[in-house]
């Protein structure tokens, strides 16, 4: 099997001495595992960075074992966030994102296309907002829809919407721009309590039935934020 397509690199782990298994996403194959042979070299190593964009070269001689990649490099994404502690860790914690709520193979080009969008949202002022909601999309268009607005009780206090969901053992304040999606930039207390919700929903509807761990590269992320 050979194909060529493009792909964001989502993971690296080391092979050997001179090799690394990367997962990639691309536009027609979907999330795809293969082998970089000679990664540790100075030409590859460089550029190597999670979330990067590439041109791919994919060989297998066997559909049922794992094949190699030939990568050259389009755009170098990850780069430009050096300087920003937590802005490199939204990227990693978006890529171990779509790694997670994605199947092999299986081809989506929404998922795609908003991966584009990150790196796009990732350099406005109101970022951190604009990711909450960019995870959201991601669960939606991975079969795991949280439509807050369904759910929400809403009170008016003080001539402000207030919004909170309840169950029989506790109260959650829900921030107004996850239920109203304006522009408004929100506090950072309502930012946390919107990735908290978004955590709790990815624990208890994904993770725990399936007895996964969360990603690493999210909670990494999250105590930048603190």
């Amino acid at each position: 099997m050979i194909w060529d397509d493009k792909g964001f690199l989502l993971s690296k782990f080391k092979y050997s001495e001179n090799s690394v298994i990367a997962d990639f996403f691309t536009i027609d194959h979907g999330k795809t595992s293969g082998i970089i042979f000679g990664a540790s070299s100075k030409r590859i190593k460089g550029y190597l960075q999670i979330g990067n964009k590439f041109q791919l070269n994919y060989q297998s001689k066997n559909e049922n074992k794992i094949g190699s990649f030939k990568v050259e490099i389009i755009k170098a994404e990850t780069p430009l966030f050096f300087n920003n502690r937590s802005k490199l860790h939204c990227i990693s914690s978006s890529m171990s994102m779509v790694k997670l709520l994605t199947a092999e193979n299986q081809k989506n080009p929404e998922i795609f296309n908003l991966i584009e969008k990150f790196f796009s949202l990732i350099k406005k002022n109101n970022w951190l907002m604009e990711y909450i909601m960019w995870e959201l999309e991601l669960l939606k268009l991975s079969g795991y829809d949280l439509n807050l607005r369904k759910i929400v009780k809403k009170t008016i206090e003080n001539n402000k919407s207030k919004y909170f969901v309840e169950s029989q053992t506790e109260k959650k304040i829900v921030p107004n721009f996850l239920v109203e999606n304006n522009n408004e930039i929100a506090d950072k207390n309502d930012l946390i309590r919107g990735i908290q919700i978004v955590t709790s929903y990815l624990d208890k509807n994904i993770l725990q039935p399936n007895n996964l761990n969360h990603p690493l590269q999210r909670v990494d992320f999250i105590n930048t934020l603190k």
